[in-house]
This record gives C-alpha cells, sequence and structure tokens, in this order.
C-alpha cells in the first residue's frame, strides 16, 4: 500500500499538461473601473458657466448685503424702551439678516463646487502613513492643482465676493457684543458701586425679606439683595443695579474661615458674602459646595475657596470674588458694613 501512495505521489509532481491542454489561471480581483465621465451643462456651454458664476458672486454680495442689514436693524429697532414689540422686531429682523448672511454663503459655496469646480473623478492611491522627503513638494502640487481646479485664482469676482462676505458675516457680531457694553461711561466706575451702603439690612433674593443671622444656618448658601433694591419691584434700572450688587451669603464654622488680617471684622460668627459675579466673564456664581466650601461658576468651570477669601482655586477667573463686609444691627439683621471696597465682575474692565 506504501508502495502504491509513493507511485501515486511521484506521478503527481512530474504530471505536465500537454501542449494542446488549455489550463484556466485565476487572476487577482481587479478593482472596478471608474464610470464614464458625464459632462455638466456647464462644461458644455459656456453661457451656461457665465450664468453659474454671476450666481455665485451674487449669492455672496447678497450675503455682504445681509450681513450690512444686520447692523442697521440694530439700530433701526432699538430695545431700550423695554417693550415686548420693541425686543421682538430687535431680534427678529436682526436674525432674518444673520441667517440670510450665512445661508447665502452656504449656498453660495456649494453652487459653486457643483456647477464651477471641476468635477472630473480620479483614484488616489493609499499610501504609507509615514511621510516621505517629497511629501511638501507633493502639497504644494496639489493645492496648486486644486487652484487651477476650482478657478480661485482666476475667478476674481468669486473670490473677492466670498472674501468680502466673510468679512461682512462677522460685523454683525461684533455690533451685537459692542451694545452690551457701557456706552459713553467708564466700565471700571460703573462697577466700582453698587446700592450696598453702611447700615443696609441685606435681604432675600427676590422677596426683599430681611434676614437675621440667627436664621442662616450652617452649611447653608443663601442669595442677597439690598433691601432697598426690592423696593424698587421691576422699575426701570432695577435689573442693572441687582446685575452688580447680587450676593450670596454662605455660613460656616468660625474656625473653618482664613481671614486676612485687614478684613477680620467682615464676616460674623461664620457668615461671609461674596459677590455672584464671578470675576472671568460675568456669570453668576451659585453652585456651593458646603463639605470643600468652594463655589463653581458653571460657564467657565472657575472654583473659588469661600473659607480663604474666595481665592481663585481653578479655572480661568483672575482674582478673587469681592466680599461684602458685614455685621448685624441692633435687632439681629445682617446689614453691609460699606459697599464693596473693589469693582465687581470681570476683571478684564479693569484693563486699560
Amino acid at each position: 500500500m506504501a508502495h502504491e501512495d509513493d507511485a501515486l505521489e511521484h506521478e503527481r509532481a512530474s504530471w505536465k499538461p500537454s501542449p494542446g491542454l488549455a489550463v484556466a489561471v485565476t487572476d487577482p480581483v481587479q478593482p472596478p473601473a471608474l464610470p464614464p465621465h458625464r459632462e455638466r451643462i456647464t462644461d458644455k456651454d459656456p453661457a451656461a458657466m457665465k450664468r453659474a458664476v454671476r450666481t455665485v458672486y451674487t449669492l455672496f454680495y447678497l450675503s455682504v448685503a445681509a450681513s450690512i442689514w444686520a447692523v442697521a436693524a440694530y439700530m433701526i429697532f432699538p430695545i431700550e424702551d423695554g417693550q415686548i414689540v420693541s425686543i421682538r422686531d430687535n431680534n427678529l429682523f436682526i436674525g432674518l439678516g444673520i441667517a440670510l448672511a450665512l445661508l447665502a454663503i452656504g449656498v453660495g459655496a456649494i453652487h459653486w463646487s457643483k456647477a464651477i469646480m471641476s468635477d472630473r473623478e480620479f483614484i488616489e492611491p493609499r499610501h504609507a502613513t509615514r511621510g516621505r522627503d517629497t511629501t511638501r513638494t507633493a502639497v504644494v502640487e496639489a493645492f496648486a492643482v486644486a487652484n487651477e481646479e476650482s478657478g480661485f485664482g482666476r475667478r476674481a469676482m468669486i473670490r473677492n465676493s466670498l472674501f468680502a462676505a466673510l468679512v461682512a458675516s462677522v460685523i454683525p457680531g461684533i455690533t451685537l457684543f459692542r451694545g452690551l457694553a457701557p456706552q459713553n461711561e467708564d466700565p471700571v466706575e460703573l462697577l466700582s458701586h453698587t446700592m450696598w451702603k453702611q447700615g443696609m439690612r441685606l435681604a432675600h433674593d427676590p422677596s426683599g425679606e430681611p434676614i437675621r443671622a440667627a436664621d442662616i444656618t450652617l452649611g447653608s448658601a443663601v442669595h442677597v439683595i439690598p433691601e432697598e433694591l426690592a423696593s424698587l419691584g421691576h422699575a426701570e434700572g432695577y435689573l442693572d443695579q441687582k446685575a452688580k450688587a447680587i450676593v450670596l451669603l454662605m455660613r460656616m464654622l468660625p474656625e473653618q474661615i482664613t481671614e486676612a488680617p485687614d478684613k477680620k471684622d467682615w464676616s460674623y460668627d461664620g457668615i461671609v458674602a461674596y459677590s455672584k459675579v464671578c470675576t472671568h466673564v460675568g456669570c453668576p456664581v451659585a453652585l456651593y459646595e458646603q463639605q470643600t466650601h468652594h463655589l463653581l461658576c458653571p460657564c467657565h468651570q472657575s472654583q473659588f475657596d469661600v473659607s480663604n477669601g474666595a481665592a481663585v482655586i481653578f479655572g480661568p477667573a483672575a482674582r478673587p470674588l469681592p466680599q461684602l463686609p458685614i455685621t448685624i444691627d441692633a435687632e439681629g439683621y445682617l446689614i453691609a458694613r460699606s459697599d464693596f471696597l473693589e469693582p465687581v465682575g470681570p476683571s478684564f474692565w479693569e484693563r486699560h
């Protein structure tokens, strides 16, 4: 049996096809070929190409006009009177201008890529992830080809109108942000003084009820406004004054507080009061963790240590929260010793 197996193996190894015998050879699977290129109407008709070019730069200039309209609407429809109709019109027309400006840029860019830029199909072979010595040259060549195919370098009207649309699109945002700043007044001076003054009682926000020191429990955090502010109701100037004077009141064990020598009498029996306005960009700091005595600003995660002068322990805030000096009156109500002794709010207002 073993001899038969050896003979069979020898026969298989020595077998060769006869000259007239066809042998099937299996080739590797080839990638499918690219489909035939279909020319667009703009490729075949110069007039259609000119119309497409005009459409694109018209959309870009329309974006410029919409951005200018958004700025004009900001001035045509002011909101200083506080009326709902004024606020509605202001938001509506500014929003329409900004939306149209961005939409025109997007539609123009898409039409440019679909109707004007080269749409020739090509195969890009894969290569090793490690760069070669010729990579820089290849990148320059790729940019040159992209410039040629897109027409960015030679189609001046499209290029210039795109630049104009992009520049104009940021103008409404700059205008709106400029409106947030005080007009014709020194912001440092405005933020250096609030409604707090010597003897003014601390009151609950928004009820305006005065606060007794005995009612503040250990570990609590109370939102506070000046008592006189509550009497204004929602009259003109109420929100401006509240935005500067808002305070957070907290209580801890007196021995847990580290106080600077010149601020020894700024707290009362473990009760401290700090401005709620973050010194980064002015967000309300109101998330209090009673175990660590940390205050967190929810906007950019600045953290302040209330037990150590509200010092910054994390985040982008540049300085501690301003402290309101407090004590009690003859009836046991918490009162302010004075106004804040430094400007409240973002530190950037103090830069010159």
